[in-house]
């Protein structure tokens, strides 16, 4: 599938089934990996969902990314902050120019993707009906996400137990930070790491399907 370069950001698209009630999947990769990173994976986790997937603006060192890092596991706030604001307005851009309903965005990021999606979530609240977040940090880190309604918004986290590029306090803290804002999150721990295992993909396409 051929990558477009229009609406703000380098992008696929791929229309889903005609129903007004399906979700659309944004997919946000993970440092490194590109626009066609996660179609196989938002294909597996809702058959017939439209899949947009936009590519990371940022180069580090070569590699595709969704925000600056100080250094590893030290994120540039006031980028990330910058760099949501950016993706919230090609998601509207594109929901616009793709005739999706509102309301139907749910996010699916994987480790520098789901940070990026959590942003979205605590900075522009309403934009998403949810996200899963699989291997995601509070992006944010010391700085207070200040207010958000995020009532009405599901969030399905993923989070490895011997994960030492995201710890697992991280992903907790992140967790507490959407509840606290009215966001209904599930919480999925598990035994690996810095992966998305098939059961934890399993469980994902069971929570994406209860959506309504």
């Amino acid at each position: 599938m051929e990558a477009r370069e229009d609406l703000g950001l380098v992008h696929v698209y791929e229309p889903g089934r005609e129903d007004e009630d399906a979700p659309a999947l944004l997919l946000l990769h993970g440092t490194g990996a590109d626009e066609h990173d996660l179609l196989g994976l938002g294909r597996a986790l809702h058959p017939g969902a439209a899949l947009l997937s936009p590519r990371g603006p940022v180069d580090e060192r070569g590699a595709n990314r969704w925000f600056r890092r100080l250094r590893e596991g030290v994120f540039d706030v006031d980028d990330v902050v910058e760099r949501a604001g950016e993706l919230a307005g090609f998601a509207g851009r594109a929901a616009e120019a793709y005739g999706l309903g509102p309301r139907r965005l749910v996010a699916v990021g994987f480790s520098n993707g789901a940070n990026i999606a959590a942003a979205l979530l605590l900075l522009h609240p309403g934009l998403l009906r949810g996200a899963a977040l699989f291997a995601s940090a509070a992006p944010l880190q010391g700085r207070d996400p200040g207010p958000a309604d995020l009532s009405g918004t599901d969030v399905f986290m993923a989070a490895g137990a011997a994960d030492t590029v995201t710890p697992l306090d991280q992903a907790r803290l992140l967790a507490g930070q959407l509840g606290d804002r009215g966001a209904r999150v599930v919480v999925h721990e598990h035994p690996g790491g810095h992966t998305l295992p098939p059961a934890v993909a399993g469980a994902a396409a069971e929570w994406l399907a209860g959506l309504r």
